[in-house]
This record gives structure tokens, sequence and C-alpha cells, in this order.
């Protein structure tokens, strides 16, 4: 196996790793569009499982179908998981904030709110990485531009919920979800950064690794939650009792989430890196609100308010300016 160094960028991705990449038969363009639209329609089919299934029977089956997306992909181009225990106990840790915490936080949102709204609370990502950094790395300076831009971000954030109103405003709680969802991202990977930035982990193997340690957390959680719900859930994978609706959109939903928002989507990830570098690629952060707002529009007619717009604009514009690089210091 080669050694590859897979370096954070500030928006939560992994850079471009440190050796030769054969060329890719598919553009990175296309890859980079259809992981905006994968990402994006992720939280319209999460809303659209929430019909039948609860948020734990969600994440659960997201995990774990990514997981065997991800391994048998692995496999055809040739990689191996880690063997190293001190990477695996890292994994362990790392699969909890860029898994099963935010994959069962956000379906659990969006309960309570739109999926448009839930595809923007995943726009704090860049800003909770850098306040990540700056707790776990403090060596690194963090520029004043960035100070100002994680205020507005907050700001925006204010605008968004809305607590000063009585009415109007979006369910706090369910709001709060989907931000400590996308939060979670921030510190996973500024954790990934700081132990295993230099593992020996090529290709495909974090990817892989980190969905497989995740689905053994789910799978326990399934269960301890089934223990308590068997009243509405005849078994752990079976639709609740009172499902609403007819027909197989849930089901077509969760394994589009499986396998496009969570296998898929971590392959195109690592090729677009690697094609471009992580400046460019981070850019498919800022665009996955807009995608999340536009099918929420079109399929479940969700609206936001001017308040909401004006909010998730302010949000992406942090984001903007807290990944942009720095200006190299002249000698």
């Amino acid at each position: 196996m080669t050694r590859e160094a897979i370096e954070l960028d500030s928006s939560g991705g992994a850079g471009a790793p440190s050796a030769p990449v054969r060329p890719q038969r598919v553009p990175w363009q296309v890859k980079f569009g259809s992981l905006a639209f994968i990402w994006g329609a992720s939280f319209l089919f999460m809303k659209l499982g929430l019909r039948w299934f609860s948020p734990v029977q969600i994440a659960t089956a997201r995990i774990v179908l990514g997981a065997v997306t991800v391994v048998v992909l692995l496999h055809l181009t040739g990689g191996r998981l880690p063997r190293s225990w001190a990477v695996w106990r890292h994994l362990m840790l790392v699969a909890v904030f860029l898994a099963s915490l935010p994959f069962v936080l956000f379906p659990l949102g969006e309960e309570r709110v739109s999926s448009a709204l839930a595809g923007i609370g995943n726009a704090i990502t860049p800003i909770a990485t850098v306040l990540a950094t700056m707790a776990m790395i403090p060596s690194e300076r963090l520029p004043g531009r960035r100070i100002v831009a994680i205020l507005v971000g907050f700001f925006g954030v204010a605008l968004i919920a809305q607590p000063w109103q009585s009415a109007g405003q979006p369910d706090l709680v369910g709001f709060g979800m989907t931000l400590v969802a996308g939060a979670s991202y921030g510190i996973g990977w500024t954790w990934v950064r700081k132990y295993l930035s230099k593992a020996d982990l090529g290709g495909l193997s974090l990817p892989a690794a980190l969905l497989t340690a995740a689905a053994g957390q789910m799978t326990i959680v399934l269960l301890i939650w089934w223990a308590f719900s068997r009243e509405r859930f005849a078994t752990p994978w079976s639709p609740a009792a009172d499902a609403v609706g007819t027909g197989t959109a849930p089901i077509l939903a969760i394994l589009a989430l499986g396998v496009l928002g969570t296998g898929v989507a971590y392959f195109f990830q690592f090729d677009v890196f690697r094609a471009v570098g992580q400046q460019v690629g981070s850019l498919v952060t800022y665009l996955v609100p807009i995608v999340s707002v536009a099918l929420g529009y079109v399929f479940l007619g969700e609206r936001l308010g001017p308040w909401q717009l004006t909010g998730a604009a302010l949000v992406l514009a942090a984001a903007v300016v807290v990944t942009r690089p720095a200006r190299p210091s002249r000698p």
C-alpha cells in the first residue's frame, strides 16, 4: 500500500494525496456537479424516508448501505482496510462525528423543520471546522477576517432561528439539531487532520474503514432503540405501524441515501480532491444548501421566509470567507 498524506481542508474535506494519481476517465467537473446534487438531494431523501421510518432506522440503513458500497469499490480498486489498531481506535471516534451522530441528528431535525432549512444548517460545517482547529491545533493562527466571518455566520444563524419572534420562526430544537450535525463534521475532520493525516491509508481505505466502524456503532444503537420501540415497529427494519402514505418512495429514498448519498459520494469526493485540489473541491460545500432549498421547493412545496433567506446568505458568505486560503507572507 502506498503512503498518502490526507490533509483536511477548511470545509471538512480531504485534500489531494501525495502519491501520483492515474488520469480519471470521467471529468472531475461531472463528479463535482454530481456531488452537489447528491448531497443536496440527501435532505429530500431523508424527508421522504421519515414517512415510514424513524431517524435511527434511516441513519443505520444509510451507513450500512454506504459502507457496503465503499467496501465493494475499495475491493474493485485493489485497496484494503487499515490493519493498525491505533488507526482503528481513532476511526471509532471519528465515525461518531462524521457519520453516526450527524446521520441521526439530521433526520431528527427534519421531523421538526423543512429539508431546505436542514440543508442550510449543514453550511455551518466550515465555520465549525475553523473553531475546532483553534481548539485542537492552537499553533495555527486565525486571521482577523476569519474571526469576523465567524461572527457574521453566527449572526446569520440568529436571523434564521429568530428567537425573538413568537410566530413564524422555525422550530429551534429541530434547527439546533441540524446545526449540531453540521458542526460535528468540523470536529471529526479536524480530528482526522491531527491524528490520521500521516496514517498509512491509501485510496478509499479511510472512508471504507470509517463507514465500517460507523455501521457497527449504529447496529448496536438500532437494537437498543428497537427494544424500546416494539409497539410501533415489528422488527428493527420494519416501517412504523402508523406509516403515512403508500408506495415505495420511502424505501427508494433510503436506498438512494445510502448508496448514492453516502457510498458513491465518498468515492466522488476523493476523486475530485485528487483532480483539482482542496481549494476548488471545497466549493461544493456552498452548492449543497442551494440544491436542498430548490428540491424542497419543487418536490415538497417548502418555503423559506425573507429572514431565513437573508440568514442563509450570511452563513454561506461567512463560509466562503472562512475557507478562502490565506495570503502567503512575504519573505
